[in-house]
């Protein structure tokens, strides 16, 4: 884990205008729309557009992070604390998921190919114990998020190490981010390195900044707007 001197200087060169525009977003209510689609009719969630690059976006920093120095270690209320090395992760089961990804910025890209371990596969390994009910996922830059656990144990939810056929850009989050289509994209934390199970909630980066908790594309949970 990150030291607390060495968190207070990588977040130092931080963009610090990006952080305090996200911020302003949250307070002013930016690109809500008031429109929620309740019934998730639509394949593109309310105030949404639609893109085919892939934008983008981070707290200014993209650790660069060999797979053979990267870990990623799995602990909290679990049955089996695991610690995986890159060979022994990449030897687990692969699946190949088909997603589209929706951020709070408002953009969307449909058909995304992913391909790494299922987060399923990762509970019936390391087995939350009954108390579990949040995951949070904590990165290399030290950003963090949190997700219920129901959220997590879905059929679409992976970590992911490859994008249409191809290892995942460090830009993007590589060596393995999270990838959870069914949330806002700020909730599949990039370039991962540790997952713990909580009985309580540990809101993230951008949660104690302003933005929602739970982060619902089609009910336009961008920002706390009880906050």
């Amino acid at each position: 884990m990150t030291s607390d001197n060495e968190g207070v200087g990588f977040f130092g060169r931080i963009k610090d205008k990006l952080i305090d525009s996200k911020q302003k977003w949250a307070r002013d209510g930016r690109l809500l729309t008031g429109s929620a689609d309740l019934r998730r009719a639509n394949r593109l969630p309310p105030g949404q557009r639609l893109v085919q690059n892939w934008p983008v976006l981070d707290l200014g920093v993209q650790p660069d992070i060999p797979t053979s120095i990267w870990r990623l270690t799995i602990d909290g209320l679990v049955e089996h604390p695991t610690v995986w090395k890159w060979g022994e992760f990449t030897d687990e089961p692969m699946v190949k998921y088909r997603s589209d990804i929706h951020c709070v910025t408002a953009w969307s890209r449909y058909d995304n190919d992913w391909e790494g371990v299922s987060a399923r596969h990762i509970l019936d390994v390391v087995k939350p114990k009954p108390q579990a009910r949040h995951v949070i996922f904590y990165s290399y830059d030290t950003y963090t998020t949190n997700v219920p656990l129901e959220a997590f144990d879905d059929d679409d939810t992976l970590l992911a190490i490859k994008w249409h056929g191809e290892p995942i850009s460090q830009e993007h989050g590589g060596p393995v981010r999270v990838v959870i289509p069914k949330l806002y994209f700020w909730k599949s934390a990039k370039w991962i390195k540790r997952i713990e199970f909580s009985e309580h909630d540990k809101p993230g980066f951008w949660e104690v900044r302003g933005y929602h908790n739970n982060g619902d594309p089609w009910l336009e949970e961008r920002y706390d707007t009880e906050a």
